[in-house]
């Protein structure tokens, strides 16, 4: 007798619980994207966008370190080079770090922590 093709409630549980993921993050962006067009930043409030921008470089940062290697963080052209060293030096400032200290890391061999 052939194994029928149903999905367990746990399996159709996870798959609900990613889309509302993608869901949510798709919302995001696109909220950020009308708010920039709009010219009113604003509309996405400081505790959302850390909370993005946290995510997103504990992520990035974990697969940078298991990969060996960088992870382009955006797709080339989408981002300008102001918007990059504005993000960049906001976050350096935050971490309390300085130049020298992201001159050592920018210069360190891929795979040396």
């Amino acid at each position: 007798m052939a194994a029928k093709n149903r999905a367990t409630p746990k399996r159709a549980a996870g798959r609900r619980q990613k889309a509302a993921r993608g869901k949510a993050i798709g919302d995001f962006c696109a909220r950020a994207r009308e708010a920039l067009k709009r010219g009113a930043p604003d509309a996405i409030s400081d505790r959302e966008l850390q909370q993005v921008l946290t995510a997103a470089a504990k992520i990035y940062a974990a697969k940078v370190e298991r990969r060996g290697q960088d992870v382009a963080p955006f797709p080339p052209g989408l981002v300008t080079a102001t918007e990059t060293v504005v993000t960049v030096c906001g976050m350096i400032r935050a971490a309390d770090l300085n130049m020298f200290d992201v001159a050592i890391w920018f210069h360190r061999p891929q795979g040396i922590d």
